[in-house]
């Protein structure tokens, strides 16, 4: 029987569906929101090169259509920094922020570097804005996000009875776990 690459893959993804069930990680709705606005994040920006493009051909609606384009991902870039900033709150995930935070910043530089007219860092800055975000659209689309854990100092006070229990260990409860501590007329 002969082994291509389409085995390989079916494979590997049969694997990674029975780990995914196994370990119970499953896809939640900041996954999904996360998404969904990366997604249209990639859509806002893929029509920016085409309605320069059009602009550079000598149709100069296309200049209007471009603006518009613009503003269409940096709102979209807008709601993105905040489904991050949610998510680090919730899931102690930053890395969705700090992406988005850095792919706002690219296009908030290369929004001001269109309106002067600076094509010579417009044009650059542009071409990597798209690729950052393709990116990350594979980059959220590859896995589910998973809840951090939390430190190891937060275990120490108590987290071992919040992870069974659900629930804040009480004052007994963490007094009886310490060690009697000697005092100077105990010796």
């Amino acid at each position: 029987m002969m082994v291509t690459a389409a085995n390989r893959l079916r494979a590997a993804m049969a694997a990674r569906s029975d780990a995914t069930h196994r370990t119970g990680h499953r896809t939640g709705p900041a996954d999904w929101v996360l998404r969904a606005v990366v997604s249209a994040h990639v859509i806002a920006i893929a029509g920016q090169p085409v309605f320069a493009g059009v602009y550079m051909s000598g149709d100069y609606d296309g200049l209007r259509w471009h603006a518009a384009g613009a503003d269409a991902v940096t709102y979209v870039g807008f709601v993105q920094v905040i489904v991050g900033i949610v998510i680090w709150v919730r899931l102690r995930q930053a890395w969705p922020f700090l992406a988005a935070s850095a792919l706002l910043a690219a296009e908030s530089v290369q929004y001001f570097a269109g309106l002067e007219g600076a094509l010579w860092l417009h044009f650059p800055l542009g071409v990597m804005t798209v690729v950052a975000l393709v990116a990350l659209f594979v980059a959220v689309w590859s896995r589910p996000l998973r809840r951090r854990q939390p430190s190891r100092s937060g275990r120490e006070r108590g987290g071992r009875e919040r992870e069974r229990s659900g629930r804040e260990p009480s004052a007994r409860e963490s007094s009886a776990r310490e060690p009697k501590r000697q005092g100077a007329d105990d010796a």
